[in-house]
């Protein structure tokens, strides 16, 4: 079946993957483990607008909103979030420091405001601009839920996540989020060099530039994860739900 990304991939791209038999064209899996987490990296307001608009209405408020296509990534991870607690998986958000000096220091500083001018501060109220940090209300966290705030791109870098994950014998991530190109697949990076399977449910991930989604998906899935949908990833969580004795499909 193709691939959402073979678009974007050019007739070389095409034949040397053939040829050099890496990533098999792209379509070759490692597969999930036994024991899965969720992962939600950045799914905050100020990468998406407190309204539905699209990405260029969007934009006028919050420089680095990814429009409609990020909300319909957000309405897929209600689905994905929703098949995890059923079953009994655990979910971990991580999301950025918000106005936290620490976030101040360094590249990264550097980075955070992306686009050609500053935050239009004067066209937010302040009650808006406060919630531009807060996880989108449609996938808050809820009680059992893990939140871990990051400074840097990668969810594993400086935060207790490797911890966390040992602790409860995790085997495979499951990554959604954004930005498909920047801290879902930096974290996806670290992921895998720390050994973890790593997961990337395609419908979850958004990113403000076509381009850099799509490229960076074939990217991860040649190298450093399985891209996978919603609708196996939502399979394979109720097969550890009946193995754990809950969920829809222990009740079949």
């Amino acid at each position: 079946m193709p691939r959402s990304w073979e678009t974007f991939l050019t007739e070389r791209d095409r034949k040397h993957l053939v040829a050099s038999g890496f990533g098999k064209g792209g379509d070759d899996r490692s597969g999930f483990g036994d024991n899965p987490a969720i992962l939600v990296v950045d799914d905050y307001y100020s990468v998406l607008g407190l309204e539905r608009e699209d990405l260029f209405e969007s934009i006028k408020k919050w420089p680095m909103s990814t429009g409609l296509e990020g909300w319909a990534a957000i309405d897929k991870t209600v689905e994905l979030l929703r098949a995890a607690r059923a079953n009994g998986v655990p979910i971990i958000y991580v999301h950025g420091m918000g106005d936290d000096p620490l976030k101040q220091v360094g590249f990264w500083s550097s980075r955070v405001d992306m686009g050609p001018r500053p935050r239009p501060a004067s066209l937010l109220t302040p009650a808006e601009a406060a919630r531009g940090n807060d996880i989108v209300d449609e996938i808050a966290p809820e009680p059992g839920d893990l939140v871990f705030n990051k400074a840097a791109a990668s969810a594993f870098h400086g935060t207790p996540l490797v911890f966390q994950l040992n602790y409860l014998n995790i085997d495979t991530v499951i990554t959604c989020g954004e930005t498909t190109s920047g801290c879902v697949r930096a974290s996806v990076v670290d992921g895998a060099t720390f050994r973890y399977r790593m997961a990337v449910v395609e419908e979850c991930t958004f990113d403000r530039t076509e381009a850099s989604h799509y490229i960076n998906l074939f990217d991860m899935h040649t190298k450093y994860a399985d891209v996978v949908s919603l609708a196996e990833t939502v399979a394979y969580l109720d097969t550890i739900g009946a193995k754990k004795g809950v969920g829809a499909a222990a009740l079949r």
